[in-house]
């Protein structure tokens, strides 16, 4: 991805030249890309760090600055899971500009996936859900990288599928894997973020490395599967839930706001209420979300 001193040096200079303001239009961006012969991330990084913005993000600007943009840019995010919570995630992730996607999923399409999946069509029926991912990645901001894993998450691999992460957001169906990957996160000391959902109702908690949160939270569910098989799923709870998700990933990479950090957050959207729950001085909470 880097290209020499002299290189560097032109498309800083033509970069500058091309600015509108603080700002790099798209169109420009495509040209750097063509005259310099360098990958989208390539000239993506080298406006951050220039503190000049990619026009795409000037509606960030508000929420936080060029340099935080930038750190948003370098950082690396796994989200494992890439169906209902998944897709949603994996989407928003990438026009926040988070700038490396790890994906993790076994499945392909399925036909009841298509009432809430956001990359699912009749015509991805049958395809790989992180293919699927990879591929609407470099159509929506082609400036994000997204590794594609079409595997599950074990503790055989977690290792080596985590390597180098930032961050993990949990976008899981069952509860075995995620306590897995509860543990990965925590051996490699790596803060996860967890979202579930069913029918109308969804949870989100987020977790740093020490915390333990989900195992104690959840050490006392005997079911290993998703209560979505159950409730079932509208199209509109993942696309909330996932949000919530990014809200928090977005907050603990910058280091900025109020994580849901040894709390977690009910949503009921048949009733419209939200409920934060603190786990400060509680151990096995589990038989609550039973």
């Amino acid at each position: 991805m880097c290209c020499d001193s002299g290189k560097t040096g032109e498309l800083t200079a033509f970069l500058r030249e091309s600015a509108q303001g603080d700002l790099i239009p798209w169109a420009v961006q495509v040209a750097a890309v063509d005259r310099f012969n360098v990958p989208v991330a390539r000239v993506e990084e080298a406006i951050l760090t220039m503190g000049l913005l990619p026009a795409r993000y000037q509606r960030n600007r508000q929420g936080f600055t060029i340099d935080q943009q930038l750190k948003l840019f370098r950082s690396r995010v796994a989200v494992i899971g890439s169906g209902g919570l998944g897709g949603y995630v994996i989407e928003e992730l990438a026009r926040l500009g988070i700038g490396t996607i790890v994906a993790v999923d076994p499945d392909v399409f399925v036909e009841h996936n298509l009432n809430r999946q956001l990359l699912s069509t009749p015509e991805m029926l049958g395809y790989p859900k992180v293919k699927a991912a990879r591929e609407r990645v470099g159509t929506v901001n082609p400036a994000v990288t997204l590794i594609a894993h079409h595997l599950a998450l074990t503790r055989a691999n977690g290792r080596h599928i985590l390597n180098g992460v930032d961050l993990a957001v949990d976008a899981l169906d069952n509860l075995s894997t995620r306590l897995d990957l509860a543990e990965e996160c925590e051996d490699l000391k790596i803060p996860l973020v967890h979202g579930a959902i069913g029918g109308w109702y969804g949870v989100v908690l987020s977790q740093m490395p020490g915390d333990r949160t989900l195992q104690e939270t959840f050490a006392n569910i005997r079911s290993k599967g998703g209560i979505e098989k159950q409730l079932g799923n509208p199209s509109f709870t993942p696309a909330v839930i996932a949000s919530l998700e990014v809200a928090e990933v977005c907050k603990i990479l910058l280091g900025i706001g109020d994580p849901l950090r040894k709390r977690i957050l009910t949503v009921d959207l048949l009733t419209m209420q939200m409920e934060d729950i603190s786990l400060m001085d509680t151990t096995s909470n589990g038989d609550r979300f039973k």
